[in-house]
């Protein structure tokens, strides 16, 4: 069966792609049928979507998982196949000036469309199901109180995800009892596992702290011969530095992230990915811009076009950041960086414009071309203000787990510019934190469209 839906995922994605493509072929030529080099252009997509959707993981079980999450993945996995696509097409055939840019555009969003919409309504069809009473998944859960309410309130949540507690075992007798809303609660393992045998269960999930080894052990042990799925869901909470902890893979073994990164190494690669892509795009796009504006800084003012200043990367790497000159050339004391502050003298007229509409970060695409650099991320601070802040603000350094952004959460929600309070510097550390720890693709494409729309002006950049 589960080899049949897989099938049959493969058939829709392949006809969502066509479809996408004649549906634009209809709005920019009249014509359902791409032509030419436009329909290698679409055969060719369809055959890297076969090839790299299983990379992301689209044809894997979304059973309790974001659908906002699985939205994301297949847009960007979608732009990740047109991408490739399109350097193939030019690599290999050297006919991508033959393809109509309006036309690409239109199938891009269209076929993306259609990807999306036909997994959301199967979902919702599912969704329908489960609520109804039908394809649930009963769940046997062990832990303390606490940790047996809180997933189960989870599970209430999200009706829609099949799951349904059914037995819980509580792991500390002697303390608060569990509230049960409904399902059968034991004190004892013996008759936890009866009622899992009697009642056929076939899911059992450990919420249980890292101190409870011998009862992981004991239960482990006690449904060894038992095809029941056992799932550890560790109690980390005291102890991680971000509210969801990833798990990695270390020599072939699992690892939970306590203080680690909370983006896996493939979150990383797919950022790195699109950022290369939309860095790459915004350059060729904005680029009589970026010469009108170099020409411009230098005839304003003596000194060169470019600004350069170290700063801290990915795991506290030093790298040479890029903006547009803004100030007039200074010297300052060894060790000290002075922020810019309103009404500045040191800022030219020009460098005013540029630091209010952002036009002053444009060089930035470059760094993150290099690789120092993502659009999106905590924003980088000079070396002086690192050694500052990182000895009275809890959290600061951990803004260093990935690489700094162009924009940020922190940015579009008002914490830019100068930090002459200690609570403003808090304030936008405690918004890089949140980022780091609810990480998503979408998120970045919230942040990057609020950008567009009120990060050119704004009142804290001078």
């Amino acid at each position: 069966m589960r080899e049949l839906q897989n099938l049959m995922a493969r058939v829709l994605d392949v006809s969502a792609v066509l479809l996408g493509a004649s549906l634009a072929s209809e709005i920019r030529f009249d014509d359902v049928a791409p032509r030419g080099v436009n329909e290698a252009f679409v055969l060719l997509a369809a055959a890297f979507a076969l090839v790299i959707f299983p990379a992301f993981e689209l044809y894997q079980s979304w059973r309790g998982r974001s659908k906002v999450l699985l939205a994301s993945q297949v847009s960007l996995a979608w732009l990740v196949v047109q991408g490739c696509a399109l350097l193939a097409m030019y690599s290999t055939m050297h006919h991508v000036d033959a393809v109509s840019r309006l036309w690409f555009a239109y199938w891009t969003a269209l076929a993306g469309g259609l990807l999306i919409t036909w997994r959301v309504a199967a979902h919702g069809v599912l969704a329908h199901v489960r609520r109804a009473g039908h394809n649930l998944h009963q769940v046997a859960i062990a832990g303390s109180a606490s940790q047996c309410d809180e997933i189960v309130r989870r599970i209430g949540k999200e009706p829609s995800s099949g799951f349904r507690a059914s037995a819980m075992l509580n792991t500390v007798p002697n303390g608060t009892p569990i509230n049960g809303n409904g399902a059968a609660v034991c004190n004892t393992v013996e008759a936890f596992a009866q009622f899992i045998r009697e009642h056929d269960v076939h899911e059992l999930w450990l919420a249980l702290s890292l101190a409870e080894e011998r009862t992981v052990a004991r239960l482990v042990t006690e449904f060894r011969n038992d095809l029941v799925n056992i799932r550890f869901i560790p109690d980390v909470r005291s102890l991680a530095l971000f509210e969801t902890s990833s798990v990695i893979e270390l020599l072939g073994v699992p690892a939970i992230n306590l203080v680690a990164s909370p983006l896996p190494a493939s979150a990383q690669f797919k950022k790195a990915l699109f950022d290369r892509l939309f860095a790459s795009a915004a350059i060729l796009t904005l680029l009589p811009l970026l010469i009108a504006i170099a020409i411009a800084v230098k005839l304003s003012s003596r000194g060169p076009v470019l600004f350069k200043q170290r700063r801290k990367g990915a795991d506290g790497r030093v790298f040479t950041i890029y903006k547009f000159r803004s100030m007039r050339v200074h010297t300052e004391a060894a060790g000290t960086v002075s922020q810019a502050t309103r009404d500045d003298p040191r800022v030219t007229k020009l460098g005013a414009f540029l630091r209010r509409t952002s036009l002053d970060e444009l060089p930035q695409f470059f760094n993150v071309l290099r690789g120092d650099m993502s659009v999106v991320g905590p924003r980088p601070h000079a070396l002086e203000h690192d050694d500052l802040y990182r000895g009275v603000v809890a959290g600061y350094i951990h803004r260093y787990r990935i690489k700094p952004g162009i924009t940020g959460w922190a940015q579009v929600n008002g914490f830019r510019g100068e930090t002459d309070r200690l609570e403003k510097m808090e304030l936008r550390v405690a918004h890089d934190l949140y980022y780091l720890g609810h990480w998503s693709f979408w998120l970045d494409m919230r942040i990057i469209a609020a950008t567009i729309v009120r990060g050119f002006f704004n009142p804290n950049a001078y």
